[in-house]
């Protein structure tokens, strides 16, 4: 059991550091460290004023492979140099109580029909037509009309939940979580870690969340400051789509809890964080 508790809060520390670390004075917005223990840019990216060229199709290999670098890596150590420690344990202190919660307010989901609507509408497959929808139509809108903005901003989407589902697949691996309607009759709650008999089956942190987040927060970022009311369409809907994880008994809150942090915080400070949003 303790075994399984370390597994899941040393990861959780480097995702919270990758996270955390882009507010410090010496930014952590690229893969490359340099002599004087700041972080330069990647070759591609922008010049602060805008997102120039640091995005394009032949450009999202090499920025997801810099990115990967930058979550596990980079941003974990600059978090050790700077010391922010308060917002992690704060982080690492929520999961944990969700964590020990779980086991009772799973059960409460799992033999209830209340949601049977909810639950039809943002199924499984309804909610990745639902995440997959907003970049294609972005682009597909921007191509139309020749708005490379939004273009870019589809593309920093998909740039965006490939790294967190990246995540989520090394998480996944290093906990092996049951999900709460994997076992019978109504489902396993407490001390599941390590239960799941196939990484893609395992149910820490939420996949869906992780993307419904990633989506929100790049569509926020970039059209947030201009249109007020793109925020509260985007993080509602992400929020309803973590909900209905839960109310289909696919994941506990605290999977729901970690999947949206991750979507944030790696899409917010680590992709986005190369350049100016606006």
């Amino acid at each position: 059991m303790y075994l399984r508790v370390v597994h899941v809060i040393v990861f959780l520390l480097v995702l919270v550091g990758a996270g955390r670390a882009q507010v410090a004075t010496e930014p952590c917005q690229s893969a490359v460290p340099t002599g004087n223990n700041t972080f330069s840019q990647p070759a591609n990216a922008s010049n602060g004023t805008g997102d120039g060229d640091a995005i394009s199709w032949r450009a999202m290999p090499s920025n997801i492979w810099h990115d990967q670098k930058n979550v596990y890596w980079d941003c974990p150590r600059h978090m050790f140099r700077t010391g922010q420690w308060i917002p992690a344990a704060a982080f690492l202190g929520l999961t944990a109580a969700l964590i020990g919660t779980d086991q009772y307010v799973s059960p409460h989901f799992s033999g209830t029909t209340n949601f049977h609507g909810f639950d039809n509408v943002l199924s499984g497959t309804n909610t990745t037509i639902i995440i997959a929808a907003v970049p294609t139509a972005t682009y597909l809108t921007g191509l139309i009309t020749k708005n490379a903005y939004a273009q870019r901003t589809a593309l920093w989407t998909g740039e965006a939940i490939a790294d967190s589902e990246i995540a989520v697949e090394v998480l996944k691996l290093a906990t092996r979580r049951l999900r709460p309607d994997a076992g019978a009759p109504y489902g396993n709650f407490a001390n599941t870690w390590l239960d799941s008999p196939t990484v893609s089956d395992g149910g820490f942190p939420s996949g869906h969340t992780v993307a419904a987040f990633s989506v929100a927060t790049v569509m926020s970022r970039r059209y947030g400051r201009n249109h007020r009311w793109v925020p509260f369409v985007a993080y509602g809907a992400a929020t309803a789509i973590g909900f209905s994880r839960v109310t289909l008994s696919a994941h506990n809150v605290s999977d729901v809890f970690v999947g949206a942090t991750i979507g944030y915080a790696i899409s917010r400070f680590i992709v986005l964080g190369r350049y100016s949003p606006n």
